[in-house]
């Protein structure tokens, strides 16, 4: 069980500050200068927080625990980047077919960073699940070792 709140946890963090890194530097201008007034001037942290902490259980059931199980990093970049693409790929879609200023631009980029993204968060993931296995397979962490 510690290792899955491990695993989920480092997914979870790393998507978090990677994508506010992003959102930060990048996409606040990029989705400002498209969409203009019909952005927030301050985000809904309820559905931000709900978002992040649904997705990154998604990454780590379909992306993390498959690679840990197959001992494969890869699996799990794979697997993330598929869920990625496909995640964003049905949100900037569907804006992109019902929202006027949505433009094709915007959601090629915002495709490609869900994508990318979605990879690294369940890399870090593998690598921390990967990580607790061995030490518990070593009895590190056990009582009276």
């Amino acid at each position: 069980m510690k290792r899955t709140i491990a695993g989920y946890a480092a997914t979870l963090l790393a998507f978090l500050v990677i994508d506010a890194i992003w959102l930060a530097s990048v996409a606040v201008d990029m989705f400002r200068q498209s969409l203009g007034p019909i952005l927030r001037d301050q985000p809904d942290i309820g559905a931000a927080l709900a978002f992040y902490l649904i997705y990154a259980g998604g990454l780590y059931a379909l992306a993390v625990r498959p690679g840990a199980i197959g001992a494969s990093w890869k699996t799990s970049a794979r697997n993330g980047g598929i869920l990625g693409l496909t995640a964003y790929a049905t949100f900037d879609l569907t804006n992109l077919a019902i929202i006027s200023g949505w433009t094709l631009g915007l959601a090629i980029v915002d495709m490609a960073w869900g994508t990318v993204v979605s990879m690294i968060a369940a890399v870090a993931g593998y690598a921390t699940e990967v990580r607790m296995a061995r030490r518990e397979s070593a009895g590190v962490g056990r009582s009276g070792s």
